[in-house]
């Protein structure tokens, strides 16, 4: 049986719901998986129009027993925590605490097996504090509603995967973060997760910390040898193949070029300016690590307020979130 993939709206203010009715007006979805949205079924509506979609049928549930997973018609477990019209482009806590509300349930409907991963909308993180949930971002709210203490961010492209020691805290902060237990656990993360996509031997590569990964101590104070070194020689004395720590600014490249299979970056923009020089629209962010074995998948990019409402965001990030969703998720029922 094909998975079923609860989607969650994110920020309704945003272009969530937009690039989601866009996403399921291409066939080749329900050819893969059965679809559910978890949102509001009045905003997806106003999506619908928008987009140029007025065909899409918006057809509210009470959970996914009760959907048709039919092309045309897209099946919404509505939650009815919006007011009437949430103003396109708006920061809106109301926004930002149904948008919070529509990830619990389908963390709920993951443990309960009654969907086999997770697709996520972007949402707003001022929004979402205005609202009540004072996390930094959708990974951060996952791990906490699974339980999970180790776990990472993951963004996959075709031509390029990176997985974050840490992501959403300042560059001094994030510094202070590493650790050799965290990194070891990173490493070990990155093989599990190619192994379990059938590599049998992945290629795992240590960004630096520091400018030429500290160059024997002459950038940085010794972060390299203290956070780094010794969760590789632990990762490599258990079979793990880890090159590193090396300097960032040529692990990229070299990966690219189909050296490595994975690349860990220490901290956000060391990890995510790759991926998104390669376009906005190709990546897909991954959560690795959630207790259960809960899948989730997510566009790699944000609410894009600028532009919401006008009808012209692109839906492929969507897409190919949803493929990875599909390609990581256990047989449905």
């Amino acid at each position: 049986m094909k998975p079923i993939i609860a989607i969650t709206m994110g920020d309704a203010a945003g272009i969530g719901p937009e690039i989601i009715v866009k996403a399921l007006s291409h066939p080749e979805v329900y050819e893969m998986c059965r679809p559910v949205v978890i949102g509001d079924a009045g905003t997806l509506e106003r999506a619908a129009a928008v987009s140029g979609r007025d065909e899409m049928v918006i057809r509210p549930v009470a959970g996914a027993s009760e959907a048709l997973f039919r092309q045309g018609t897209i099946d919404c477990i509505s939650l009815d925590l919006l007011p009437d019209a949430v103003a396109f482009g708006q920061l809106s806590a109301a926004a930002g605490n149904a948008a919070f509300h529509y990830i619990a349930k389908a963390v709920e409907l993951a443990k309960a097996g009654e969907v086999q991963a997770i697709c996520t909308a972007p949402l707003n993180k001022e929004a979402l504090h205005k609202g009540g949930h004072l996390y930094p971002g959708h990974t951060e709210i996952l791990a906490k509603l699974t339980e999970t203490e180790d776990f990472s961010m993951m963004l996959s492209t075709d031509r390029l995967k990176v997985i974050h020691l840490t992501t959403h805290v300042g560059l001094i902060k994030a510094v202070e973060m590493i650790t050799p237990e965290r990194t070891y656990n990173v490493l070990k993360l990155a093989d599990q997760v190619l192994r379990t996509a059938g590599n049998e031997h992945p290629r795992i590569a240590l960004c630096g910390i520091n400018p030429h990964a500290g160059e024997n101590g002459l950038f940085g104070n010794g972060e390299e040898e203290e956070k780094l070194l010794p969760a590789v020689e632990k990762a490599r004395a258990e079979g793990m193949d880890v090159f590193g720590p090396a300097p960032a600014d040529t692990l990229f490249y070299r990966a690219m070029r189909g050296d490595f299979d994975i690349v860990v970056a220490c901290y956000h923009d060391q990890g995510h300016t790759p991926i998104k020089v390669l376009g906005i629209e190709a990546g897909v962010n991954i959560t690795i690590g959630l207790k259960g074995g809960i899948i989730r998948t997510s566009v790699d990019h944000g609410t894009a307020f600028d532009i919401a409402g006008t009808g012209v965001a692109d839906e492929r990030s969507m897409l190919a979130a949803l493929h990875s969703a599909v390609e990581l998720a256990p047989q449905g029922i």
